[in-house]
């Protein structure tokens, strides 16, 4: 943690980025000294925009495809000959690489360190009379401040909250109790919420698509709340948010947000329906980090999405579906839980036989194949069988352009079903039953709900989009155990190791550039 903080407590650069038509469709374009450059609005627009900039180099493949591997979804997957780091993240394994988790830990604390130098200034800002546009900015700051400090809480435990630059008397840190941190994190999130306006950016062709509004930070809050509670068994979240107060902005962003769900699941997601694919600017899309494909090859730059190339398929474009690494293939218990009928199997997961593909796992020297991957996020080719990124002049492996959806309505209305379950079980039966019905396109498939069965139900609507490994953790670790363990074959054998509590394992270099002040989690010394 020392080195990290020190690289950039001491800097006197930020990286800042320019901005288009479209809001963080352009890449970081120049250097600007801190110390005299925070002036003007658009100077502190610039600032925003380079907190924001921070959320696509969480597309590399980091906590998205490593909770998903580590969770009863996926296996580790990739080829036959690649490192074994995939397969330890697959079985709680920590031998070859001991900075396996490092991305996910220095990314979140570029965000943290950059949304903090924003905050520090925007009172040098020259606001003339526009009170409230420094007001907006200091909430979508916020936000995102709380957002990374989230990704780091979740994979890691314990960690360093920072709710300010730090100086050079602060560079040991130790790490500090959850409540510390998700209190840092609650407070910033109800900011937001509180001072946000009731826009809603998900229209076709909005330019301010990919913001932070307040129905984003309403959502937040619950998914936070749900996660905190949970882990760690306490009644609120961290002494600033009731279950009363998460309920009701959870059911604010229900009833008053305009977001809704997308008629057809399938449409949502390119791969499973290229005629009718909904936008990715869609009503359902509550947040979302953007990309798009303008970097042309350009590794420098960081506009297009990293991570799709790794769930590909393997070894080639196969039908629809553009090459990739074959990354994290899916685990057939997943497919084998969607009931009959339900339209989100076929639209999730890529079945080789079932789709009349001819995929063979030893010529493509595909590892740990189960006949399934992600449909979920796969690039795609034209019709002449060429993936579109490279028909449009782009690199397979890092200009794919489909957003991250981070929140989507569905989530919402599952989170609304769990929060007013004890409360209003008719409002949170309802909730529950427009994503069925979406999901089975009928409303003779309903459940009554409880918890478990609303557990399960975010499991298949949700698959493969990085929730369900920290929606098992705030089950406990029986529940995690005797979802995760895995018998069959050696090939993929997974064991649960309760020792953990769930959390990965910190990046080595962090603990011994601490200087003993941050120590390793517990079971993977």
């Amino acid at each position: 943690m020392k080195t990290y903080i020190k690289l950039f407590a001491l800097s006197s650069l930020l990286t800042l980025g320019a901005c288009s038509e479209d809001f963080l469709e352009n890449e970081p374009y120049t250097d600007k000294v801190t110390e005299n450059f925070y002036k003007t609005p658009s100077d502190a627009f610039e600032g925003l925009v380079a907190v924001y900039d921070v959320l696509q180099r969480e597309a590399y493949g980091t906590q998205l495809i490593v909770s998903e591997q580590a969770s009863d979804n996926c296996f580790g997957g990739f080829g036959i000959a690649d490192p074994t780091v995939d397969l330890q993240w697959d079985r709680f394994q920590y031998t070859t690489d001991k900075d396996m988790n490092s991305l996910t830990w220095t990314n979140s604390y570029l965000g943290i360190y950059r949304a903090n130098i924003l905050l520090e200034n925007l009172d040098k800002v020259n606001w003339g009379a526009n009170i409230a546009l420094k007001t907006r900015y200091e909430a979508e700051a916020r936000f995102l401040r709380a957002h990374f400090h989230f990704q780091a809480a979740k994979m890691f435990g314990d960690i360093i909250p920072l709710d300010h630059t730090v100086t050079t008397s602060e560079f040991e840190l130790p790490r500090q109790a959850p409540e510390v941190t998700y209190a840092l994190i609650a407070n910033d999130l109800k900011f937001a919420a509180d001072n946000l306006g009731p826009e809603n950016y998900s229209q076709p062709g909005n330019a301010n698509y990919g913001r932070i509004t307040k129905w984003a930070a309403e959502a937040y809050l619950a998914r936070t709340f749900l996660f905190y509670t949970g882990a760690y068994n306490k009644p609120d979240l961290a002494g600033v948010i009731t279950k009363a107060e998460a309920t009701t902005y959870i059911n604010d962003v229900v009833s008053n947000s305009g977001h809704g769900l997308v008629a057809d699941f399938a449409n949502l997601w390119l791969a499973a329906s290229l005629e009718n694919f909904a936008g990715e600017d869609n009503t359902e899309m509550v947040w979302a980090v953007r990309f798009n494909g303008s970097g042309k090859g350009n590794w420098d730059l960081h506009e297009g999405n990293r991570f799709q190339v790794n769930i590909a398929p393997r070894g080639g474009a196969i039908g629809r579906y553009a090459t990739g690494w074959g990354g994290a293939t899916v685990n057939p218990n997943l497919v084998a839980a969607y009931d009959a009928g339900d339209t989100r199997k076929a639209a999730s997961f890529i079945d080789y036989a079932g789709e009349g593909l001819n995929f063979d796992p030893q010529a493509r020297e595909q590892r740990q194949y189960t006949g399934y991957s992600w449909k979920k996020y796969c690039p795609i080719t034209n019709a002449a069988g060429v993936a579109v990124v490279e028909a449009n002049g782009g690199n397979f492996q890092i200009d794919n352009y489909q957003d991250y959806a981070v929140i989507r309505f569905a989530d919402v209305l599952l989170m609304a079903a769990e929060l007013n379950l004890t409360s209003n079980a008719g409002l949170a039966q309802a909730d529950f039953d427009r994503v069925r019905d979406r999901a089975f396109k009928n409303t003779t498939n309903r459940k009554v709900i409880s918890l478990p069965v609303i557990m399960e139900e975010r499991r298949l609507e949700l698959a493969l989009e990085g929730l369900r490994y920290f929606d098992l953790i705030r089950q406990g670790m029986p529940a995690m155990k005797a979802a995760i363990d895995n018998n069959t074959g050696d090939q993929f054998a997974v064991t649960f190791r309760t020792e953990t509590q769930g959390w990965f394992a910190l990046p080595q270099s962090q603990i011994v550039l601490s200087n003993g002040t941050i120590t390793q989690n517990p079971g993977w010394n």
